[in-house]
């Protein structure tokens, strides 16, 4: 019996944010102690040739991986690949560091099994960034966790300057991560989802593509999107991302919607703007893979994110379309056992 539910409660009794850094900065701890570390790795750790993935030219030790916003200053990576991950995004990096939005900008919904967040990009920004990968591929030059870049704006940065930021970052990280993944589609940084429009989004994805394929290796590029969309607005990022030959497409951020909760209305409202992430959000992520893996003919892969807790929430993102899945929420409300248990339900499946 797992003794995580009755953690999970304690913990929730504590602000989710500072709760996060408490027990991220724990398991640190004890990764720092060698003996500590071993015993971490060997109880979360599912080592199976079968579970390995080669996609974008890479190889992915498994399937599961962790989004973006949960490492967004890449301080836990070596940790993250002691529980199991696959591979995990660091950010959402923006060219300067930024706090974000006020406080308190993350919010649990239990009776939903969910979380609404309006953090607003906040991180170091990207020249620390840099610094801190480069530091641990010298530390860590034996990791086989792949670590993806996940990057977007300034919030004070107009749109119509957003494709600065963007090659601004992507240079900055070329040499630190395997992969990136451009964020156009968080609803916490006013106007950003406004570059899901085509027009905007060819001028970001083009120019980061002519950077991209000028150098001798060029690197994975990948387009995050809402699960918001029209199916107008899905048919034109699937023809975008043909056009400029993206590696991949990343389904789904968190959405605006609040249809369906069973939390009150009362605090619903009481907790205001922000995406939406977690159980909700899982049937409508997952019909946007699949809409998007028939759209392409399996010719563009997707990583599937939303609402994923458990081995069959995987199977059923895999069988959506999906080459690899993200969790986040799911994270936080099933335990460091998570990857574990979907990975052991994958080899059983």
């Amino acid at each position: 019996m797992s003794l995580y539910p009755l953690v999970r409660e304690l913990l929730f009794r504590f602000p989710p944010e500072n709760v996060h850094y408490f027990s991220m900065n724990l398991l640190q701890g004890a990764c720092r102690v060698n003996v500590l570390k071993g015993m971490i790795e060997k109880h979360f750790r599912v080592s199976d040739a079968r579970l390995k993935r080669e996609l974008f030219g890479l190889a992915f030790p498994n399937p599961v991986g962790l989004g973006a916003g949960f490492d967004k200053n890449a301080l836990y990576l070596d940790e993250l690949e002691a529980l199991g991950f696959g591979f995990a995004e660091i950010g959402t990096v923006t060219p300067l560091g930024q706090p974000g939005n006020d406080k308190p900008r993350l919010f649990r919904l239990p009776a939903d099994q969910a979380l609404i967040n309006r953090m607003g990009f906040n991180n170091d920004g990207v020249a620390a960034m840099a610094a801190r990968l480069k530091k641990r591929k010298e530390r860590s030059a034996a990791s086989a966790l792949i670590v993806g870049g996940n990057i977007g704006k300034n919030k004070i940065t107009g749109n119509e300057d957003a494709w600065k930021d963007y090659h601004t970052c992507f240079d900055a990280l070329f040499d630190c991560v395997d992969y990136f993944v451009v964020n156009v589609s968080s609803p916490n940084t006013p106007g950003l989802r406004e570059l899901q429009e085509k027009d905007s989004l060819k001028k970001i994805l083009g120019n980061l593509q002519n950077n991209n394929q000028g150098r001798q290796h060029p690197k994975p590029l990948l387009l995050k999107i809402a699960p918001d969309l029209t199916q107008e607005q899905l048919d034109d990022i699937v023809s975008l991302a043909f056009e400029v030959q993206l590696s991949g497409l990343v389904a789904t951020n968190t959405t605006i919607s609040r249809e369906g909760l069973r939390t009150s209305g009362t605090r619903i409202t009481a907790i205001g703007a922000g995406g939406l992430s977690g159980r909700p959000v899982r049937e409508r992520a997952t019909e946007i893979v699949q809409y998007l893996s028939k759209q392409t003919n399996g010719n563009i892969p997707v990583i599937a994110s939303g609402g994923i807790f458990t081995g069959a929430d995987a199977a059923e993102k895999l069988s959506a379309g999906a080459s690899l899945v993200q969790v986040w929420t799911g994270f936080i409300y099933e335990g460091p056992s998570i990857v574990k248990h979907i990975c052991a339900h994958l080899l059983d499946s």
